[in-house]
């Protein structure tokens, strides 16, 4: 029988945990702790003591209420920690995120792994024309092109491997230089702890469609975690953050024109269609009324 526990339990994670999720070629992402749920969230936010007397559905709108408003410590109370196996070249993007703690598979103890990131043949596509950074999406290359690439790849990651094993093995050069013949398409591994708004705003960033797809899976991995954990918050974030359309002060001044003489009862309309409603319906008519101030007389200079 487990250990019993007075700590606040999630069970979506709770029948996740220790399960390896597949990613990529050789990757995984695995949950194997977590601190939290939706109902320590709300607790902290009303900075009280013991289970709390009010109901779901105001916790819910608590939550909501904290995500909306940017109100972001309360998320900081609830935790996680992964173990993640991916590509090196992945995670020298995924450390950019410098609100996690981090600890790495060092190959200055350990011998190197023979196992080397190698994409799909769909995966393989010309260099954008119009994204420095990125894939073309639009041009289709050949699949003798594609598998010509893949082989390649294989050729170099082999040949790089028996390079390793000669100067770390046969002429016994240290593990700390021998590794430097290596490939970031080399695999490594680490454990990764974050707090749950840290989380969240990597969830944002990586969960992009503009964000590269060999970390993008990764991030869809903790993100179905995420769901099962913390629903209730993952929920707000959705509506309140990867769903939502910030608008810049042009663009706001843009929309206020296009409101300008629109009928009222076609608003009530629309936000009703919508499920606007009390707090949130407030705030957003409080919204329309500065976006259509933004199309009066001075609002240009």
């Amino acid at each position: 029988m487990p250990a019993a526990t007075v700590r606040t339990l999630a069970p979506g994670a709770e029948a996740l945990l220790g399960r390896e999720v597949p990613v990529l070629d050789l990757g995984f992402v695995q949950a194997i702790d977590y601190m939290g749920t939706d109902e320590d969230i709300v607790q902290a936010a009303r900075v009280s003591y013991g289970p709390s007397t009010r109901k779901v559905h105001d916790d819910r709108g608590l939550l909501r209420y904290l995500m909306r408003h940017r109100h972001t410590t309360p998320f900081e109370m609830c935790e996680v920690k992964f173990r993640c196996k991916m590509p090196i070249f992945v995670a020298r993007q995924w450390i950019r995120h410098r609100t996690a703690n981090v600890n790495e598979m060092s190959l200055r103890y350990s011998e190197a792994p023979d196992e080397f990131y190698v994409p799909k043949l769909e995966a393989v596509t010309l260099q954008s024309t119009t994204n420095k950074q990125g894939r073309d999406a639009e041009t289709a290359l050949p699949a003798e092109q594609q598998a010509s690439v893949v082989a390649l790849m294989r050729a170099r990651n082999d040949q790089a491997y028996a390079d390793y094993q000669r100067l770390a093995g046969e002429l016994g050069i240290a593990r700390e230089l021998a590794r430097t013949v290596l490939p970031v398409s080399l695999y490594t591994q680490w454990i990764w702890k974050i707090d749950l708004h840290n989380l969240m705003h990597f969830l944002d960033l990586r969960l992009d469609p503009h964000a590269q797809i060999e970390i993008r899976v990764f991030a869809e991995a903790m993100a179905e975690f995420v769901k099962a954990w913390v629903p209730l918050a993952w929920e707000a974030f959705v509506d309140y953050r990867r769903e939502a359309v910030p608008l810049s002060r042009l663009e706001a001044r843009a929309v206020g024109h296009l409101l300008a003489g629109m009928d009222e009862a076609r608003v009530a309309s629309a936000c009703a269609e919508a499920g606007l409603k009390g707090r949130e319906l407030q705030e957003f008519q409080t919204k329309l009324i500065r976006l259509r101030a933004l199309s009066g007389p001075g609002s240009d200079e």
